[in-house]
């Protein structure tokens, strides 16, 4: 699914008058979500699931050809955790498509 498509089932399912209200409320929520995990903030959507900030430990590696090794620095990165809701929901979406 694109972002147009995604936008039009925002609209659908949050029962928006126009695609400019619904793509305003991805803006917002993505904003957001940015905003808190820039501060390494965590955000938990009881059922949904969870969006929070790890390190990621640098890396060691070789170019391949070149044999040239390089290392990466430890970052942080953004990672989710699907919650039981949304896991249950998804489980359920395959079993009724056999």
């Amino acid at each position: 699914m694109n972002k147009s498509e995604f936008v039009d089932l925002v609209k659908e399912v949050g029962e928006y008058e126009t695609k400019k209200e619904a793509e305003k409320a991805i803006s917002t929520f993505t904003a957001a979500v940015s905003k808190a995990l820039a501060k390494k903030e965590s955000i938990e959507l009881v059922g949904f699931g969870k969006f929070e900030t790890v390190l990621q430990k640098g890396k060691e590696g070789v170019v391949p050809g070149t044999n040239k090794k390089y290392k990466t620095s430890d970052k942080f990165v953004p990672k989710f955790k699907a919650g039981k809701g949304l896991k249950d929901a998804v489980v359920a979406s395959k079993k009724g498509k056999k």
